[in-house]
C-alpha cells in the first residue's frame, strides 16, 4: 500500500514539475502566466498520453524484454502519431482559445493560419516540426528521469538482495561453528554445557532478529561479542591467554551489525583451537575521530592443519563474507587488512563512521 502511494506521489511530482516549467515558458512567451497555465492544461493530456504509452507499454513489454528492434519501430510510429494529436489539440482547442483571449482584450493578433481549414493547418510543415520538438522535449525529459529512478531502484534492490544473501550465509556459518563447539563439550559431559546453550541462544537471538536492522548500537554489538568470547573461554578454561582492550567510546555510535564477529570466530577456530601449546589471542577496539578500528591477532600452529583429503584447512568463508559486506555497506569507507605470518595471524578492520552512524543524544 505504501509503495502504491509512493508511486502515485512520484507521478504527481512529474506532472506538477512539467506543468510549472511549461507554464513559466509559455507564460513568458504569451506575456501572461494565466494564459500560459491554461494552454498547458489543454496540451498536457497529449504529453501524458505519450509518456504513459512509452513507460507503461513500450518499455515494459518490449525494451525491458530485450526486444530492441520492435522498441525502435514502435517509437518511430509513436512520434508522428503524437505530433498529429498535438497539432489537432492546438488547432481545435488551444489556438482558438489563445486567439479569443487576445481578441476579447482588443489586442490585435496577426494570425492568418487561423482562417485556414483544419486539415491545411495540420499539414503546415513548420507547425508540425514545432509539435515534434515540443512533445519529444517534454516527454523524453520525464522518461529519462523515470529510467534513472528505475535504474537506481534496481541497483539498490540488487545490492540489498546480495547483502541479504551474505547475511543468510553468515548466520549458518556462525551457527555451524557454535554447534561444533557445543558438540565438543558435550562429548566430555562438560558441566559448562547448559551455560553455553543459554549463551548461544542469546547470541542467536541477536543474530537472527536484531541484526535485521541496517545499523545497531556499537554497545550492543560489543555485548554480543563479549558473550561469544565468554563461551569460547569456557571451552579453553585456563589454557588460553586472552587480552581484550576496548577503549571508551560514545554510547550513541552505530555500526553495521556483526562486522567484528567473523574476525573473532576466525581467531578462535583457526588460531587458538589449532595451537597445541598455549594459545593466545589479543583484541583491541578504539575510535579515533570518525574511524572505528578493531585489531585482532592470534597464535598459529607450527604446522598447518590438514583435513582428510590432505588439503590445508583455510576457513576463510567468514573473512570473504565480511569483505563483501564491507564493500556493500561501507563502499570506499573501510579497510580490511590481514597478515598471515609464520607464527601468528593478524587482522585489522577500520570503518569510517559518518553522521548517519550516530544517534542524536
Amino acid at each position: 500500500m505504501l509503495r502504491i502511494k509512493y508511486t502515485i506521489l512520484k507521478q504527481w511530482f512529474y506532472w506538477l514539475l512539467s506543468f510549472g516549467l511549461l507554464s513559466a515558458i509559455y507564460g513568458t512567451a504569451y506575456d501572461s502566466y494565466e494564459l500560459g497555465a491554461k494552454v498547458i492544461l489543454m496540451l498536457l493530456p497529449v504529453h501524458m498520453l505519450y509518456f504513459y504509452s512509452i513507460t507503461n507499454w513500450v518499455l515494459p513489454r518490449f525494451f525491458f524484454r530485450d526486444k530492441y528492434v520492435k522498441t525502435f519501430f514502435l517509437l518511430l510510429l509513436l512520434i508522428p502519431v503524437i505530433a498529429v494529436l498535438y497539432r489537432l489539440d492546438e488547432i481545435f482547442i488551444s489556438n482558438p482559445y489563445i486567439f479569443h483571449y487576445y481578441t476579447n482584450r482588443n489586442i490585435q493578433v496577426n494570425w492568418p493560419e487561423m482562417s485556414l481549414p483544419w486539415f491545411k493547418q495540420l499539414l503546415r510543415p513548420l507547425d508540425f516540426a514545432n509539435a515534434l520538438e515540443r512533445t519529444n522535449t517534454v516527454v523524453w525529459i520525464c522518461v529519462t528521469l523515470k529510467l534513472f529512478i528505475l535504474w537506481n531502484e534496481r541497483k539498490q534492490a540488487v545490492l540489498q538482495a546480495e547483502l541479504n544473501f551474505l547475511k543468510g550465509q553468515l548466520h549458518p556459518h556462525f551457527l555451524f561453528n557454535s554447534l561444533n563447539n557445543l558438540y565438543a563439550l558435550s562429548l566430555d559431559n562438560a558441566p559448562q554445557t547448559p551455560e553455553i546453550i543459554l549463551g548461544l541462544s542469546n547470541i542467536l537471538r541477536y543474530v537472527l532478529y536484531e541484526c535485521t536492522a541496517e545499523r545497531v548500537l556499537l554497545k550492543r554489538d560489543i555485548e554480543v561479542l563479549n558473550d561469544y568470547i565468554e563461551l569460547e573461554k569456557l571451552r579453553y578454561e585456563d589454557r588460553l591467554e586472552l587480552n581484550v582492550n576496548i577503549s571508551e567510546y560514545p554510547t550513541n555510535v552505530e555500526v553495521a551489525p556483526l562486522l567484528m564477529l567473523p574476525l573473532v570466530e576466525n581467531a578462535f577456530k583457526h588460531g587458538a583451537a589449532e595451537t597445541t601449546d598455549t594459545p593466545w589471542i589479543n583484541m583491541e577496539l578504539y575510535i579515533t575521530g570518525d574511524t572505528l578500528t578493531f585489531k585482532i591477532s592470534n597464535s598459529k600452529p607450527e604446522q598447518p592443519v590438514v583435513c582428510a583429503s590432505g588439503q590445508k584447512v583455510k576457513g576463510k568463508i567468514g573473512l570473504l563474507n565480511l569483505r563483501k559486506r564491507l564493500d556493500l555497506l561501507y563502499p570506499g569507507k573501510h579497510a580490511l587488512r590481514y597478515f598471515d605470518e609464520s607464527d601468528c595471524f593478524i587482522a585489522e578492520l577500520s570503518v569510517q563512521l559518518s553522521s548517519t552512524n550516530k544517534k542524536k543524544a
